[in-house]
Order: structure tokens, then sequence, then C-alpha cells
């Protein structure tokens, strides 16, 4: 048993031994790590922008009218990668929704409306919509923000009643209002625009609970926004 056991670390043994660790090693340590080197994968969700010194190489279109040209995007799946020259930056492309700061927004009749809401939006796949997503933005959700903000306030302005329409009625009409200022000023698509809350405001309920009334029937019956301020005033 000794001698095999020497016989294994003697003369020719030791050179056989020596070449398979390094063949395994090679196989097992380094292969994988250069595939990995000169491979990126773009996972589903994803797409990655090629840049070169940590900025996007940005390409020129011929015939294109908008003179700002467009990054190159790899979509999902494996491709080449040369660190020397390129690397990728991956986005993360799914759908996600972003708050609106709560807002009182006057309807035609003078109605006022305390409103929450939310718009859902994702990043266009395209070269020229990530470019402008990545470079020309500086606060993505802000600018989306704003833009979706004064298109709900100016249809809320249109309407008459003391009550917002359903979602699936108002979400159409703001969308279709702003989606394409949206596209092009943060090239993301807006895909819905949600209220989360809609409630009078105090000074709605207050005009209301001074304005004088006729003297009919109806007069005598219960005040609702009357009864809510006078509750509001004596929690005060």
């Amino acid at each position: 048993m000794l001698d095999v056991i020497s016989g294994l670390f003697s003369g020719s043994a030791l050179g056989v031994l020596v070449k398979t660790s390094g063949a395994a090693l090679t196989l097992l340590v380094v292969v994988p790590a250069l595939m990995k080197l000169f491979l990126v994968t773009v996972d589903e969700g994803s797409t990655a922008i090629r840049t070169r010194n940590g900025k996007p190489i940005i390409r020129r279109v011929r015939g294109a009218d908008d003179g700002r040209g467009e990054v190159v995007v790899l979509r999902p799946g494996t491709h080449g990668a040369f660190p020397i020259f390129y690397w990728y930056r991956l986005v993360d492309v799914r759908a996600r929704s972003t708050d609106l700061p709560a807002r009182s927004l006057t309807a035609a009749s003078g109605h006022q409306h305390l409103v929450h809401a939310s718009f859902d939006w994702r990043p266009i796949v395209s070269g020229h919509d990530l470019r402008v997503l990545e470079l020309d933005v500086v606060n993505v959700r802000e600018r989306a923000g704003n833009i979706v903000g004064a298109a709900l306030r100016d249809l809320v302005h249109q309407l008459d009643g003391a009550v917002l329409p359903p979602n699936d009625l108002l979400s159409p009409r703001v969308v279709s209002a702003c989606s394409d200022l949206v596209r092009t000023d943060c090239g993301i698509e807006l895909l819905r625009v949600i209220v989360t809350g809609d409630a009078l405001t105090d000074g709605y309920l207050l005009s209301q609970a001074i304005t004088p009334r006729p003297a009919d029937p109806q007069s005598a019956e219960w005040d609702a926004a009357a009864s809510v301020l006078a509750t509001r005033l004596s929690s005060v």
C-alpha cells in the first residue's frame, strides 16, 4: 500500500497527476470565468444598453427626423461581450406604479375633489426611447407625474357633478390625453391612471354649509355636507 502511494508522487506519475489536476481546474474554474467575462445574459423583464467607458453608445440613424440618435439595445438572451471595448448596463423594463401627490381639483360645477391617484408605466424597449429614459430625463417619475397630473386636472375641470367617473372610464381618457407626451419626454409607456381616493374638500363642504337655501320642503331634510362640516369643526 505504501509502495502504491509513494509511486503516485514519484517520477512520471506525479507529472500525470499535475497535468490532470490542471486540466480539471481549467475546465471547472477558468473556462466558466472566461465565459462569464465574454458573455452577457439578459433575463426576461430586463434589457441591456451597450456602453463604452460607462457611457451609453449613441448611434445616428440615417433619415431620422430626430438628430439625437439612439442607443444600442440588447433584448433578453445571451450576447457576446467585449470588456476592452464595450460593456452593458442592464435596465429593468418591468411595469411599475408611481403615486401622484394628493391634489385638490375643481370640477366644472365648482365641486372640489381631494384626489389621490397613481399611474402605471414601463420603459419602452427601443433605442430611441431608452436613450430618452437614460439620458434626456433627470427624474423620469417626477417628469411623468407632472404630465399625468396636469392631464388629470384638465379632465376634472371639464366634469360636472360631485362624483368622479369610475376608473374604467376616467383612466382611458387621461392616458389618451397625455400618453404621446409622456413617451416623447420620458421614453416610457403610460399604461393606466388609477384614482385611489376621491373626497370632497373642506372648502367645498364649508361653501355648501353657509350657502343660503330656498325655503321649500326639501330644505328641512338632513344636509349631509353641513353635518360632515359640523362633525369636523366639533372635533377641532
